[in-house]
């Protein structure tokens, strides 16, 4: 059973090969990358139901015992985190048919995101550091042909200022991992998590969890490392700004809950102090950029950043409570950060802009569809009884225990800035009257529409937003899962023995 931990990794990689391999049947290529979405679906909750069952599971690649072979782990977090992977793959899969165009297919559009959905999964299973920088590279070279894949301006400005931060970010992360190898002997996850705390260069181990910090800070847009995220998601096609809103800097935010939960923990005052005060300053400078924003897409990309600022307070906090309310935002955000860029897409469809003060109109005709905004919308900005007041309440919670009330006031106001942001979007998309005094464009456009692609286009939206309110108003099971899985960070003896075959 142990075995069916690297399909997640081995069925994007096969489908993608076999795409290659009938470059020129490029009308295939969107079924299959659907049939992907489909197995990988399947595969990831097989996945997680067996290790809710086993707790923690571990595969040896080719039998090398570790930690001197490759190591793929899956616990409560990595499990989820491919379950959700699954989840927005299958999700993109749908809306990309309904919307890419057939040059971006003739370029390789689905082969390069069955690559990236190869390398996150990859990075999410993976027990080895060295082995994370090499999965952080599949996703950067597959995301930044995406990102490029059109050849507009715009594209290729934002494409270069992605690349660049994050080639940066990966030089750092490469350099520290050979500083931590020439520490350490390893690069094993559970293996320097067993051996760091008998290891007495506590300064030079703080230093190296600093090179790591920023590394996946980079990736994670952390302030003041963000730069380059609200340059570039806007640029591409609305599917590949959903995948990169929903995953990409997630994985980053994962790469820093693991280390920094499970490895670097020799030194949390000075450490978590830091991300902290990075949380903070994330959170406000997120919401703020948004605020100032009159783009649809630009304002979704900033909130990216100011809740990414939430799910760093959560590790910041360092408590049973917090992690477990960083990983239920991560569940929460992935979803509803998605399903708006769908929205958004939706919209440009419709009315031919993503500029607030050049649409409007749009409840009047299609009541159900605000109403579809309006969920994930919401939930971003923590209604209850929607999933993204859970997620903010635990973390507050947490917050408030450890009585960091000035954080707390700040990621309230951060709250409330947020629902100013989306109240703006519905004046301005939704409620508002059309700009031009007639809605016959919006209906004209709607007709044009084929029922086949609204079919695409629609159901993904309707499928996260169920997920959204599921999520809502029955919390409890996920609350409970992340709060295992929390515990299983804290605690990393069962993850030193899963992958070690210590008792």
């Amino acid at each position: 059973m142990e075995q069916l931990i690297i399909l997640p990794i081995i069925i994007p990689l096969f489908i993608a090969v076999i795409m290659l391999l009938m470059w020129n049947k490029v009308s295939l290529h969107k079924y299959l990358n659907l049939f992907s979405g489909i197995i990988s679906l399947i595969i990831s909750f097989i996945i997680i139901s067996f290790t809710i069952s086993n707790k923690i599971i571990s595969l040896q690649v080719g039998g090398w015992v570790a930690p001197f072979g490759i190591t793929f782990v899956s616990d409560l977090l990595s499990s989820v985190m491919v379950v959700i992977t699954a989840i927005i793959g299958f999700a993109t899969a749908l809306y990309s048919i309904g919307t890419i165009d057939s040059q971006r297919e003739k370029y390789l559009y689905y082969p390069l995101l069955q690559f990236l959905l190869m390398g996150i999964n990859g990075a999410f299973l993976t027990g080895d550091v060295f082995n994370l920088y090499v999965w952080f590279e599949v996703m950067l070279i597959s995301s930044f042909v995406l990102l490029a894949l059109g050849g507009r301006r715009g594209q290729l400005e934002g494409a270069i200022k992605y690349v660049t931060l994050n080639l940066l970010s990966s030089a750092i992360f490469l350099a520290a991992v050979g500083i931590l190898y020439g520490i350490t002997g390893t690069l094993n996850m559970a293996d320097l998590a067993r051996k760091i705390p008998m290891i007495q260069q506590n300064e030079l181990l703080t230093v190296v969890s600093i090179l790591f910090m920023i590394a996946f800070g980079v990736k994670a847009a952390i302030f003041p490392l963000f730069f380059w995220l609200p340059a570039s998601y806007h640029t591409p096609p609305v599917a590949v700004s959903a995948i990169f809103a929903g995953l990409l800097t997630k994985v980053g935010v994962y790469a820093l809950i693991r280390f920094f939960t499970t490895i670097f923990t020799h030194d949390t005052a000075f450490t978590h102090s830091l991300l902290l005060v990075s949380a903070v300053l994330t959170m406000l400078t997120g919401v703020l950029g948004a605020a100032a924003q009159n783009d649809f897409r630009k304002i979704l990309s900033f909130h990216i950043i100011s809740q990414i600022g939430y799910m760093i307070l959560g590790l910041a906090l360092f408590s049973p409570l917090a992690i477990a309310g960083a990983i239920f935002y991560i569940i929460h955000h992935i979803i509803v950060k998605t399903n708006l860029f769908f929205v958004s897409g939706v919209v440009k469809r419709l009315k031919g802009s993503y500029l607030l003060n050049e649409v409007g109109g749009i409840y009047k005709i299609y009541p159900l569809f605000g109403l579809l905004f309006l969920i994930p919308a919401l939930s971003l900005a923590g209604i209850p009884p929607l999933s993204g007041f859970w997620a903010k309440f635990v973390v507050i919670k947490a917050g408030l225990d450890l009585n960091q009330y000035l954080v707390v006031g700040v990621a309230l106001i951060v709250g409330l800035l947020t629902l100013f942001s989306m109240t703006k979007i519905w004046n301005e998309v939704f409620w508002k009257d059309d700009p031009t005094g007639s809605n016959e464009n919006v209906n004209e456009n709607y007709q044009s529409i084929s029922k086949a692609k609204k079919f695409l286009m629609f159901s993904p939206i309707i499928f996260l937003a169920l997920i959204t309110v599921i999520i809502g108003f029955y919390a409890e099971p996920f609350f409970t899962f992340a709060n295992n899985a929390a515990q299983q960070l804290l605690d990393s003896s069962g993850y030193i023995n899963s992958v070690l075959g210590m008792k």
